[in-house]
């Protein structure tokens, strides 16, 4: 025997708007119940968040601080080769003037010594 029902419009409306009410409650239900599971998972992405945010600062910082012992660094090898050049350009200096003076000293010798001569051959002949 065929099951003949009179679906008319409004009872059609009826059954949809019925199963529209009952997926909107089951919606609801569903989240409500999720509700505690959504938060935890929200405040665990906020907290990687916050991690990876302090895990750039930390990058950042020690970049900067690698950066400035490098400087750092650098500066201090300018100053040492500065120094460096300092102490040898005095020492060439120093030789310089021990030079002059040795070379003044000899001819000053040289003159005495020749003085010496001029004056026994002087002092032979008269």
């Amino acid at each position: 025997m065929k099951n003949t029902r009179n679906n008319d419009l409004s009872d059609r409306r009826t059954a949809a708007a019925e199963a529209k009410s009952a997926l909107l409650k089951a919606y609801h239900a569903a989240r409500s119940v999720a509700e505690p599971a959504r938060l935890a998972r929200q405040a665990e992405r906020m907290a990687i968040a916050a991690a990876r945010e302090e895990r750039r600062l930390e990058r950042e910082r020690s970049k900067r601080d690698e950066a400035e012992r490098r400087v750092a660094e650098a500066a201090e090898q300018q100053a040492a080769a500065d120094a460096a050049a300092r102490a040898e350009t005095e020492a060439r200096e120093v030789a310089e003037r021990d030079r002059i003076a040795r070379v003044l000293e000899d001819e000053a010798i040289r003159k005495a010594e020749r003085d010496r001569r001029y004056a026994n051959r002087k002092a032979r002949r008269s």
